[in-house]
């Protein structure tokens, strides 16, 4: 589970880098505004990537693909992105989940098998 949930943080990690890039194209929004909550989306992406075996770790993905979503708002394509990645991030769970059991599985079954022979 943790390696598929970290690929999908590290690709929002640049998914928040590029809509920085593109929110700075309004001239409404102040540079520094934006750079410092994308800047922050992008530090608790990373962040995650080690803590989501922790308890409240997913918690915080979660918290996080709420926040991309609702970045539609300053840049509308992040209503679809920020959809996307939810949807990655319930299947980075969810199949993870499954991988996670299959291995132990398979572990439990190679050490009764190494015992008995």
């Amino acid at each position: 589970m943790r390696t598929l949930c970290a690929s999908t943080l590290i690709g929002e990690f640049f998914v928040v880098g590029f809509a920085g890039l593109v929110a700075m194209k309004d001239p409404a929004l102040d540079p520094g505004a934006v750079w410092a909550v994308c800047g922050v989306l992008m530090a608790v992406s990373v962040l995650l990537c080690g803590m989501i075996t922790r308890p409240g770790g997913i918690a915080l993905g979660w918290a996080l693909q709420v926040a991309l979503v609702l970045s539609g708002l300053v840049v509308p394509i992040m209503f679809f992105l920020g959809a996307v990645f939810g949807g990655l991030w319930w299947a980075s769970l969810h199949f993870g989940r499954k991988i996670d059991e299959a291995k132990a599985r398979w572990a439990a079954q190679s050490e009764a098998g190494a015992t008995s022979a």
